[in-house]
């Protein structure tokens, strides 16, 4: 892997309602071809975990983590459906399996990001300091 994919990346998938207006056998269908899909990743070594996430949660916010919602929001288009953690040797890998994504033609939307090794902020602040320092 190279440094940018190092720590591998993550597709997480967009979009909760892909579908509204499949009749239960096409439902079916898709979801088959989403976990033939997981399986070959899973079986070649690219998919280290993946999993879907249940409609409903918590959202905490604020100073000290003491707001708390419900969520994430049924009227958003961009809630957070699931995700699949790979090991990829470049981002470009990532996006081609992104691309075969089977919920692609029921508007589920696929967000390709690498895995930081260490939170980035915290790398340019170390970096600020140092500067300071000089």
């Amino acid at each position: 892997m190279n440094p940018e994919t190092k720590n591998g990346c993550m597709l997480i998938f967009r979009g909760t309602d892909w579908y509204k207006g499949l009749s239960p056998q096409e439902m079916q269908q898709v979801g088959d071809q989403w976990m033939a899909w997981f399986k070959r990743l899973t079986d070649e070594g690219k998919a280290l975990a993946g999993n879907p996430l249940e409609r409903k949660g918590k959202i905490v916010s604020g100073k000290n983590g003491r707001v708390l919602s419900d969520g994430p929001f049924a009227e958003s288009k961009e809630t957070i459906g699931g995700y699949f953690l790979l090991a990829v040797n470049t981002l470009d890998e990532a996006v081609a399996i992104a691309q075969e994504c089977p919920g692609l033609p029921y508007g589920i939307r696929v967000e390709v990001r690498p895995v930081a090794g260490k939170c980035p902020i915290v790398g340019e602040v170390q970096a600020e300091a140092q500067l300071a320092q000089a």
